[in-house]
C-alpha cells in the first residue's frame, strides 16, 4: 500500500529533507540535523509539518454526548475555543489512542459559526494512521446509541503545522490578522493568516510555548512559507517530546502489543470518573485498587543510550520492565528515557539498570518532565 503524503512533500524534498515512514505517511524526519532543529525550538522557534495527524469533525444535537461517551475527559467543561487532552479507551480501560479535543464555534444550519446559536461542534485529533479506524468507531457507537450527530473524517482536507519555541507567539501573531497572544494554553480561535482562514490553537508537543495551525490543504504551501524559522522533522519532535515527558502512541502504549491504562501511562488526569464513557467502570475499579506498574522517567548514569524495547532490571539484574522511549537528550547532554516498572521501583532517585546492547547500565529514576516546560 503506497504511503500517504502531506501536501508539502515536494517542498520538503526541495529543501533537502530526509524522509521516514510514520503511521502510513511519508514524513520529513530531518531537514538539517536533529540537534540544530531541537536547539532552534528550545532557543528560538521551529516549524513542524504534522499533517499526518488525523482530524475528525463532529457536530449535531448529540455531538457533546457522543464525544463525552468516547473520550475519558469531561467534554462539557469546554467552552467555545477551549481544548483538552483525553484518552480513548476500550471497555477494559485500556488506551486505544490519546487525542486533543477542540470545541469549535457552534455550526448553524447554513454552515456559519456562532457562539450561542447552532449545534455544538468539535474537532479532535487522533494519531497518525488511526483516523479511519477512529472515524469508524465514532460512527459505529453513534449508530448503536441512536445519537444525532454528523461525524466526518477531514484528515485529507486540512494540513496541520506546529510553530513551537520561545519566539513562536510573536511569529504567529505577526502572521495573523487577529491577535492570538491573549490565548492561554489549550485555547484556540479562528484567525486569518494572510487571507487564509485557519484554526489556531496554543497547543503543542515540545514542552515549549507554541501554536498549532489547521490550514486548508490547498493553502498549505502559502501558509508554511510565511514563517521564517527553522523547519523541523519528526526526529527533533521526538527528542523534544521525550525531554518533556510526553507520550508517543504506539511506543509508550500500544493497544495490541503493550496495552496500558491512563493510570499506568501517567495521564490519569485525563480521566473524569464522574462522567460516563467507554471503560469508565474498569478505570473506577483500578483507581480504587491501585496499579502494579507505572511509566517513569529515568536517566542513565553510565555511558550508553536507552532505546525502545531494552530491558530494565533491578540492581540484582532481574528484569522488571521495558524501555518505551529513549534518547540522548540534546538539552541535557545526558541519556534519558521512559519505561514501565513496578510501582515499588517508581520513586524518583531509585537506582535501576538498563540493558544496552547486552551490557547493564546504571540508571536513576527521575521526575518528568526532564526539563522546565511552559
Amino acid at each position: 500500500m503506497p504511503l500517504q503524503t502531506p501536501p508539502l512533500r515536494g517542498l520538503h524534498d526541495e529543501r533537502g529533507a530526509k524522509f521516514t515512514e510514520f503511521g502510513g505517511w511519508d514524513m520529513p524526519v530531518e531537514f538539517d540535523s536533529i540537534q540544530s532543529e531541537h536547539a532552534a525550538v528550545r532557543e528560538a522557534a521551529g516549524i513542524f509539518d504534522v499533517s499526518h495527524m488525523g482530524q475528525i469533525h463532529a457536530t449535531g444535537p448529540d455531538a457533546t454526548e457522543l464525544m463525552q461517551r468516547l473520550t475519558t475527559n469531561d467534554v462539557t467543561r469546554l467552552a467555545v475555543g477551549d481544548s483538552q487532552y483525553a484518552a480513548i479507551t476500550d471497555e477494559d480501560g485500556t488506551i486505544i489512542d490519546d487525542t486533543v479535543v477542540y470545541r469549535l464555534p457552534n455550526e448553524t444550519d447554513d454552515g456559519a459559526r456562532a457562539d450561542e446559536d447552532g449545534e455544538p461542534t468539535y474537532l479532535f485529533v487522533p494519531n497518525a494512521g488511526t483516523d479511519e479506524s477512529t472515524h469508524e468507531r465514532w460512527i459505529t457507537h453513534r449508530n448503536e446509541w441512536d445519537l444525532e450527530a454528523t461525524v466526518d473524517n477531514r484528515t485529507d482536507e486540512y494540513a496541520m503545522f506546529a510553530v513551537q519555541g520561545p519566539e513562536a507567539a510573536d511569529l504567529v501573531d505577526d502572521a495573523t490578522a487577529e491577535s492570538i497572544t491573549a490565548l492561554d494554553r489549550f485555547e484556540a480561535q479562528y484567525a486569518t493568516v494572510d487571507g487564509v482562514d485557519c484554526w489556531v490553537a496554543r497547543t503543542g508537543y515540545t514542552g515549549e510555548d507554541g501554536f498549532e495551525l489547521i490550514v486548508p490543504w490547498s493553502e498549505a504551501e502559502h501558509v508554511w512559507s510565511l514563517f521564517d524559522c527553522q523547519p523541523c522533522g519528526l526526529g527533533a519532535r521526538d527528542t523534544l517530546r521525550i525531554e518533556a515527558g510526553l507520550l508517543l502512541a504506539g511506543q509508550d502504549f500500544d493497544h495490541d502489543s503493550d496495552p496500558r491504562t491512563p493510570y499506568e501511562a501517567g495521564i490519569g488526569f485525563t480521566v473524569a470518573l464522574e462522567t460516563e464513557f467507554v471503560g469508565r467502570d474498569a478505570l473506577a475499579e483500578l483507581e480504587r485498587e491501585g496499579i502494579e506498574e507505572k511509566l517513569v522517567g529515568f536517566q542513565l548514569i553510565d555511558r550508553g543510550v536507552p532505546r525502545h524495547g531494552y530491558d530494565i532490571t533491578n540492581t540484582d539484574s532481574r528484569v522488571i520492565g521495558t524501555v518505551t522511549s529513549g534518547t540522548m537528550s540534546p538539552s541535557l547532554e545526558q541519556p534519558i528515557g521512559l519505561g514501565y516498572v513496578p510501582v515499588e521501583y517508581a520513586e524518583p532517585g531509585t537506582t535501576l539498570q538498563v540493558v544496552v546492547r547486552g551490557q547493564s547500565k546504571k540508571a536513576r529514576v527521575e521526575t518528568t518532565p526532564f526539563i522546565d516546560t511552559v
